[in-house]
């Protein structure tokens, strides 16, 4: 049958039985792959060392004795109050950060989507200049307040002057391109600056110090998707609104936010996960009162070798609340993983 008198025949396409049979097997064994790892999890949560050490064992009660040691030391035994330490820095960390993050790169999306920016690029350089003077400043032994005041005068000053004459400036897509370009660079070449600023303002071992980096990290992820999402929106609705009487601020919150509640969603929860994984930033920022489940987990490297039962234990309890949040907004994230994949 020729592709066009599919389109025009009234009964939907039917693949054949063999097409069905081919589709199931793959999609089982593609199952069996991506869901093996958690099985491994739980079966090595359930093993004495001698039987890590012994295996490949999978099968409790035919291959092996299940023992809950491994369980029973990680939450009730001498590694309950790390555990739990950790648990409670990561949901808190994760979750205001998440919610943090989603709340300005939301606003900051909409605002590159409905607004023009023209920021004259000369401007910028002057700006990054007088940061790098203050710096120098700092670094020289200029006190701080004062450092910043003389290069707030001088940029005022360049602006007034000079800056007028500068023609040449910026689009939305130059400034979405600029923020999303901070991804680019890996997290170990800004985390020493990071772990000074944080050493010199005495926030290090603190969840403000983690809640912020992840804010900043992050923030171009939901810039870029939301972004994206906003654009889907019809902005006739947003005019239709303005004439009956709303304001910019009751447009977006009673009329854009509701109908991007899939892009929110999964957003927030990709923001989520890369937070709740993360792992050299809070290796450099914390050690032992704002230490992380991925810190935690990795602590489990003795002298004899991986514990790789204290581990399963560990990233079971840690995958739990994600997996929990999946499956309730599943179906709002199966519409929000096409953030931008359809132009209206």
């Amino acid at each position: 049958m020729k592709l066009e008198n599919i389109y025009k025949s009234k009964t939907p396409f039917k693949p054949s039985p063999l097409g069905m049979f081919v589709s199931y097997v793959i999609m089982i064994f593609w199952a069996v792959v991506v869901l093996f790892p958690l099985f491994w999890l739980f079966v090595t949560s359930l093993k004495l060392p001698v039987d890590v050490n012994t295996g490949p064992f999978y099968i409790p009660f035919l291959e092996f004795k299940p023992s809950g040691h491994a369980w029973e030391y990680i939450l009730f035994g001498d590694l309950s109050n790390d555990t739990i330490r950790a648990y409670k820095n990561t949901v808190v960390v994760g979750f205001t950060s998440a919610v943090l993050t989603l709340l300005l790169g939301t606003a900051a999306a909409y605002g590159l989507t409905r607004f023009q920016y023209r920021p004259k690029l000369g401007v910028i350089l002057m700006a990054i200049g007088c940061i790098v003077l203050a710096g120098i400043a700092i670094w020289a032994g200029v006190p701080l307040f004062l450092s910043i005041l003389a290069a707030a005068v001088l940029f005022i000053v360049l602006v007034q002057t000079i800056g007028r004459r500068f023609q040449r400036s910026l689009g939305n897509s130059d400034i979405a391109f600029w923020l999303i370009s901070q991804r680019m660079l890996p997290p170990v070449a800004v985390v020493l600056p990071i772990y000074v600023m944080f050493q010199t303002l005495n926030l290090l071992d603190t969840q403000a110090a983690l809640i912020i980096t992840y804010t900043a990290v992050n923030l171009a992820i939901v810039v870029w998707l939301m972004r994206d999402y906003f654009q889907t929106i019809p902005i006739e609705i947003e005019e239709c609104a303005a004439i009956d009487g709303a304001s910019r601020f009751r447009i977006f919150w009673s009329i854009v936010l509701p109908l991007s509640v899939p892009g929110l969603v999964a957003t927030f929860l990709f923001v989520l996960v890369f937070t709740w994984n993360e792992y050299l930033l809070a290796l450099f920022l914390s050690s032992a009162n704002a230490q992380t489940l991925p810190l935690t987990v990795a602590a489990q490297n003795a002298t004899r070798g991986p514990q790789w039962w204290y581990m399963s234990v560990l990233i079971l309890i840690m995958i739990l609340p994600v997996v929990i949040i999946a499956m309730l907004l599943e179906r709002y994230i199966a519409r929000g993983l096409l953030v931008g994949s359809i132009k209206g």
